[in-house]
């Protein structure tokens, strides 16, 4: 049954995108936030497919904490594909960072672009890389959009403690702003490298915010702690 549950969900999953990525074509000549309007559209589709389909509840705490300051930014676990959509649903409008090979493939790239995602080519040194932090600042001074990034740099097993990336601590010391962490155990329904799904209730867990002003790897400890500790308790 879980099989059987585990295939309409995921033909239901990839057809719900393409079809919000084709009726959204028009809102590549409009203002971005019809753009960003059809991306939380979907994040909400894919919380209906996650119900009806899996039987799986999606529940968020902590929401209060977005509202304790004007501007932040926020840095998630990663798990599972799903977040990334999900998490448009309770955020105002994200920025994302992302790989620039993500730019290049036809209509989603364009939707990317659109919205303002921040590329970056990984592991060299490049003169758009070398303008990273500047990018960032300006497109979260302009937008007066939340910053969102996943310092784990790739989806992690359900369980393991990867490291965070150094590049969140640069982040955090550029931008000067506080940083919500986000717990969550999206990978007890979609694990890594998993075709079935499993059905299990979805937290995501929005943390105290992380003020400014610490050294960067004090401040990533901390995140790791705050992100890790909240997941266990979540598992």
């Amino acid at each position: 049954m879980q099989f059987i549950r585990s295939i309409l969900f995921t033909i239901l999953f990839y057809l719900t995108l393409i079809l919000v990525f084709i009726i959204a074509i028009p809102t590549l000549i409009l203002p971005n936030k019809a753009t960003l309007i059809c991306g939380k559209i979907l994040a909400h589709l894919i919380l209906l497919l996650l119900r009806f389909i899996l039987g799986v509840k999606v529940t968020f705490s902590g929401i209060e904490n977005l509202k304790k300051n004007e501007k932040f930014f926020v840095a998630s676990a990663h798990q599972s594909l799903l977040e990334t959509f999900i998490l448009q649903a309770p955020l105002q409008y994200p920025i994302f960072i992302l790989k620039k090979e993500l730019l290049r493939i036809p209509l989603f790239g364009w939707y990317l672009k659109k919205i303002g995602s921040i590329d970056i080519v990984r592991d060299t040194t490049t003169k758009d890389n070398l303008n990273f932090f500047d990018k960032i600042k300006n497109n979260i001074e302009v937008s007066k959009r939340p910053l969102l990034i996943f310092p784990q740099g790739t989806r992690v097993k359900l369980g393991e403690r990867q490291s965070f990336k150094k590049g969140v601590g640069r982040i955090y010391e550029a931008l000067k702003l506080p940083c919500i962490p986000v717990a969550l155990n999206t990978g007890k329904v979609w694990p890594k490298n998993s075709f079935i799904k499993c059905s299990a209730d979805i937290h995501f867990s929005f943390l105290e915010p992380i003020m400014p002003g610490k050294e960067k790897n004090v401040f990533i400890k901390e995140l790791e702690d705050n992100i890790y500790t909240e997941i266990d308790r979540l598992s």
